[in-house]
């Protein structure tokens, strides 16, 4: 309760019971989802401002995350973007490496790769990244909530605003919201745009025609609209109802992982500054008032907590001003709390980091083995071979595909098969990184010198700075067999 009597910051006030009077204000509890009133409708969750060494922290990750998604499709590395995964045509740059559809199994050991990666957060430390680094939180809390502070007002101002009728200055400013709110979102959708078509496409798409782009243009409307409606009105159900990961925290939590908890040990029993036999917690309610999902601590881990550190800075500076130690709320496990011991190294994060070991293991092999060029022989479409007089005639396709940043010159040499005529189109060629060319070989074999296991073979050349890389592409010659 307030001073005064009425709800706490953040509380919601229930319909009077007849013939008691007086409303009740409804609390959290683990039975049910604080942001939806028992009558089925939406409470509307307004956090309290909170500062301490954990927001620090955060807002330094969060504008260091943003500017990161922002630019990161507008920088370049060699005259390519840094970061750029090309559906249209196929074509991939990580960081100064080039991909092609053919390399794409890469990508299930980097997905595996992050997976495992999140599991092994999970087991040790929770639901932190979806504090610190969902782009959920980081932009809910990092833009959004700090847009309908500055336009609405504290979160009391906010709440009175919610329930005042609709007049010319409620207009004003949730107006105002909305269409800041939508430019935001069209921000964001716009630079996720860029992570899947060059900038200077994104930018010529922008300035032209929608007709020019239909499928850019369909995708960046459905996700603006998509993330005005999450983080105007959405927002926490996201990762209540939404989000899967929050859904395996059960699996993936044991007694020794670190989680925001409530010290109940010290805590309890609750009572006011001062009060003989009373524990810590001064039952001030601050930690549920900061909350951004709307659960109070002290009833144990909930599948709302996302692990923001909001209640510990809170409940840190209530202590700070009653004189007692901090980290009456803070992170520990389980068992931490109960026996004050914790262990780090145990089986389930030993299995999920040897996992994670593997498939980065994997992937980073695959990448250092991973062929600057592809050279290969494919037998051209039509008829497997032709007889033309006393000679055995195979079609073949030599097709070269570029994987190098940079443009490459290919040398060819026709190696075998011995006796045999082989005509190649080009002996020369130049490629443009990731460009690829199909070159017509034709190799005539007297038919009287034919036999089984004949192969045309091509040595392929690709001038380096660092030497000559070749390549042997073959494929075996087809024809009639013996006579009688």
């Amino acid at each position: 309760m307030s001073a005064d009597g009425g709800p706490p910051e953040g509380g919601v006030v229930q319909k009077p019971v007849v013939g008691k009077g007086r409303p009740v204000v409804r609390r959290p509890d683990v039975d049910s989802l604080f942001s939806i009133n028992p009558d089925g409708s939406r409470n509307a969750i307004h956090p309290a401002d909170v500062r301490g060494r954990f927001q620090r922290w955060k807002n330094l990750l969060w504008t260091v995350l943003i500017a990161v998604y922002l630019v990161l499709p507008w920088l370049r590395i060699g005259g390519h973007p840094a970061f750029l995964i090309d559906i249209q045509s196929r074509h991939f740059y990580l960081f100064g490496q080039t991909f092609n559809a053919q390399d794409f199994w890469y990508a299930f050991f980097l997905v595996t790769g992050l997976g495992f990666a999140l599991f092994v957060i999970a087991a040790l430390f929770g639901r932190m990244w979806c504090g610190y680094a969902c782009p959920q939180t980081v932009f809910l809390e990092g833009v959004f909530r700090r847009i309908e502070r500055w336009i609405e007002g504290p979160p009391a101002a906010r709440a009175r605003l919610d329930k005042a009728p609709m007049n010319g200055a409620k207009l004003a400013r949730r107006g105002a919201k909305m269409v800041v709110f939508f430019l935001i979102a069209a921000v964001i959708s716009h630079s996720f745009l860029g992570y899947f078509m060059p900038s200077e496409v994104l930018l010529e798409a922008v300035t032209s025609s929608p007709s020019h782009h239909p499928t850019a243009f369909v995708f960046s409307v459905v996700a603006t609209l998509l993330l005005f409606v999450d983080f105007t009105w959405f927002r926490e159900q996201l990762c209540i109802v939404v989000c899967p990961y929050g859904r395996l925290q059960g699996a993936l939590y044991d007694p020794d992982t670190i989680l925001v908890g409530y010290d109940q040990r010290r805590g309890e029993p609750r009572g006011p500054a001062g009060q003989a036999g009373a524990g810590d917690c001064v039952d001030c309610y601050r930690c549920v008032a900061v909350c951004p999902t709307g659960i109070d601590i002290r009833n144990g881990t909930q599948l709302e907590c996302v692990g923001c550190a909001n209640c510990i800075d809170a409940c840190d500076d209530v202590m700070a001003k009653l004189g007692r130690p901090r980290g009456l709320v803070r992170y520990d496990s389980q068992r931490g709390f109960d026996t004050g011991r914790r262990r780090f190294l145990r089986g389930r994060v030993a299995l999920y980091a040897a996992l994670l070991l593997v498939g980065m293991s994997v992937f980073g092999l695959a990448l250092t083995r991973r062929r600057p060029f592809e050279a290969s022989l494919v037998r051209a479409p039509g008829r497997a071979y032709q007889l033309e007089g006393d000679r055995v005639h195979n079609v073949f396709d030599l097709q070269l595909i570029n994987k190098r940043p940079g443009r490459r010159t290919f040398t060819l040499a026709v190696l075998g098969p011995e006796g045999a005529e082989t005509i190649v189109a080009d002996l020369e060629v130049e490629l443009d990184s990731l460009a690829d060319r199909r070159i017509p070989v034709h190799v005539f074999v007297p038919r009287a010198a034919f036999k089984a296991g004949l192969k045309a073979e091509i040595e392929v050349r690709c001038g380096e700075p660092d030497g000559d890389l070749t390549r042997l592409a073959t494929a075996p010659l087809l024809g009639p067999g013996p006579r009688r």
